[in-house]
């Protein structure tokens, strides 16, 4: 007779999922010198990237035969192509592991900064840019994920610090070296100068981090998602760039583009929140710190950004600044931002990184309200003091930020966190970039029909204006002319842009409600939980 089937242990809990794997220890002495200075490099060399080329856009434009207008699209097309890529590191990082997207995005980053600088058309260069841009969405969240890791988690402060010291000097050296190798040698060695860094990063990096891989998994592609992302962005980028050539809505190609940017948009946002495995996981966006930093950051940083690209760009046009002068003048934006930033790492975790944050969009407001106070006879000290003084926000800026944002992540999610993040912030960064040209462009065109309405044979001004100018400078009637039409575009260009600037004061104020919606981290600094492992 068999026997009965023993019956199953009800009470028996079920089976577990393995834990993961514990993450490695943090580094110490010499190593974590070497591998936060190898980290740091690569991080300089892409934020470099973003702002080395400002200042040689008219030198770069006239080499290869094209307008300033068509010019700017070296900027556009990297922040665009970058910011497709961001959000894409956080499933690039579960497929490949962390130290090898790293390493290979250094090394692709080299190889597209030698073929921007090999490029003799502009077609050929933006391509190159479309690349480099692409290939370094993964540096920027890789090295905040790397960089966390790496030190013990009471110390998350001063790696996020270190970090930030080379996100802000970053924007900050660019136009100064950007100018001084443009005038010194050529445009094309804005861009060799990558090759040695980053192969030394590339290097150190793997030596350092080989065998701290992240573990991998092979996750579906997100087809689909991925292809919503790319339609929708550079829909975008492409209307806002050429709204202004083509007077906007009037044409049928901007008028299309907008139409296909709000749809793929639109698709993109169902379509990412209802698939089980997103390209760009919108999810994050339901944690209250992650939405109120990231948002208050990325409006920030485009604000800035663009106001950044505007600036050299007048002085060189109405000043007549050579390329290395207006590097050297917005060069000390610098000064504070690398004093500062160590302090920060020391402070944050014992102060709420919302008082911070607010301080520095404060401090943003008071210089920008500085700037739209320019005249024209302005001096170069006058240009210089409200650069200086914007480094003490600066410094304030992207560590509290990012430390509330990050508050609260587990180790495994803060690459798709940061990559999110990121993605959002330099995607404003190259709006940011198109709205504030546009908007100079227009209002320069609003303040010159204004004062050309007085220029009239029938204003006894004007015609007063017009003999001064003849008998003191001994002119002919149309050369009077002339040099009265260049003085309407010079102080038009100059109200205009005192204009941005006083809007960019109103927008760091009305967007400081933004970090309040968050909570603060434990012990009121929200740092501490920023490299939660």
């Amino acid at each position: 007779m068999s026997q009965p089937t023993a019956a199953p242990n009800s009470a028996s809990p079920p089976p577990q999922p393995p834990a993961p794997p514990a993450p490695p220890a943090p580094l110490e002495g010499g190593r974590l010198v070497l591998a936060t200075f190898a980290v740091a490099l690569a991080t300089f060399m892409n934020v470099l990237d973003t702002s080395i080329a400002n200042v040689a856009i008219p030198t770069i434009s006239g080499n290869l035969g094209v307008s300033v207008d068509e010019g700017t699209w070296v900027i556009t097309v990297f922040a665009a192509a970058n910011a497709v890529a961001i959000p894409l590191t956080g499933w690039l990082t579960q497929r490949i592991g962390q130290v090898k997207l790293f390493v290979g995005a250094i090394l692709s980053f080299t190889l597209a900064s030698w073929l921007c600088g090999i490029a003799p058309t502009l077609p050929i260069l933006l391509l190159a840019r479309v690349f480099q841009g692409a290939v370094a969405g993964p540096l920027i969240p890789l090295s905040q994920a790397i960089l966390l890791g790496s030190y013990p988690k009471e110390k998350s402060s001063t790696a996020l610090a270190l970090w930030a010291m080379t996100a802000t000097v970053g924007p900050i050296a660019g136009p100064l070296l950007g100018g001084w190798i443009t005038d010194s040698y050529s445009w094309s060695w804005i861009f060799y100068i990558n090759i040695p860094v980053g192969l030394f990063a590339a290097s150190v990096t793997w030596m350092i981090y080989r065998t701290r891989e992240s573990p991998t998994r092979r996750p579906p592609i997100d087809v689909v998602g991925l292809g919503l992302l790319i339609t929708w962005v550079a829909s975008l980028q492409i209307m806002l760039d050429k709204g202004k050539d083509l007077d906007w809505f009037s044409s049928p190609v901007i008028s299309i583009l907008g139409l296909v940017a709000l749809i793929s948009f639109a698709f993109f946002l169902v379509w990412e929140l209802t698939e089980e495995h997103p390209i760009v996981d919108l999810r994050l966006f339901g944690q209250r710190n992650f939405l109120g930093g990231t948002i208050a950051i990325s409006i920030a940083y485009g604000v800035f950004f663009g106001n950044l690209v505007l600036l050299p760009q007048w002085m060189q046009e109405y000043l007549n600044y050579r390329s290395v002068d207006a590097g050297l003048v917005t060069a000390p934006l610098g000064v504070f931002a690398i004093i500062l930033a160590p302090v920060l790492g020391r402070v944050l975790p014992r102060s709420d990184a919302r008082v911070i944050s607010t301080v520095a969009f404060v401090g943003f407001a008071i210089v920008f309200y500085m700037r739209s106070k320019y005249v024209i006879e302005i001096d170069t000290w006058h240009l210089v003091l409200p650069t200086l003084l914007q480094g003490i926000p600066m410094a304030l800026f992207f560590v509290p930020l990012t430390a509330i944002i990050l508050a609260g992540q587990p180790q495994h999610r803060i690459p798709a966190a940061a990559g999110l993040s990121n993605f959002v912030r330099v995607f404003c960064g190259a709006v940011g970039t198109s709205i504030a040209g546009t908007a100079w462009n227009n209002r320069t065109i609003l303040h010159h029909a204004r004062i050309t309405e007085q220029a009239s044979v029938d204003n006894p001004l004007f015609t007063q204006q017009i003999d001064t100018t003849q008998s003191l400078l001994r002119l002919n009637t149309q050369s009077a002319h002339a040099l009265f039409d260049f003085t309407v575009n010079t102080q038009a260009a100059m109200m205009g842009l005192n204009d941005i600037f006083f809007v960019s004061a109103i927008i760091f104020v009305l967007i400081i409600p933004l970090i309040w919606i968050t909570r603060p981290g434990k012990g009121g600094g929200g740092s501490d939980a920023a490299g939660a492992h």
